[in-house]
C-alpha cells in the first residue's frame, strides 16, 4: 500500500475510535504529527492503533507504565498532549 494510502486510513481510524475522548487524543495526535512521519513513524502509529483506546489513553497520561515496545520518541509525543485544543 503506497504512503498516500496509508495515511488516509490511519487519520480514519485516528478520528474513529469510539469516544470523544479518544478521538481527541488520538486524532489530535495523528494531526499535530502525522505529517512530518517516516515510514518507521507510520509503522509504529499503525501497530498503536491495534491496542485498546483506554490502555493508549493511559500511557499518554501517565496513569499506566508504558510497556517497553511502546516507550520512545513517539510515545513522549503523545505524553506532551500539546495537541488537543482546550476550549476556555
Amino acid at each position: 500500500m503506497d504512503r498516500e494510502t496509508r495515511i488516509k486510513r490511519l487519520r480514519f481510524r485516528a478520528w474513529h475510535r469510539g469516544t470523544q475522548e479518544a478521538d481527541l487524543m488520538i486524532g489530535g495526535f495523528f494531526d499535530r504529527y502525522a505529517d512530518g512521519w517516516n515510514d518507521d513513524q507510520i509503522a509504529w502509529f499503525e501497530a498503536l492503533m491495534q491496542e485498546q483506546d483506554v490502555d493508549i489513553m493511559a500511557w499518554a497520561i501517565g496513569t499506566l507504565p508504558v510497556p517497553v515496545e511502546w516507550q520512545g520518541e513517539m510515545m513522549r509525543q503523545l505524553q506532551r498532549l500539546d495537541y488537543i485544543a482546550v476550549r476556555r
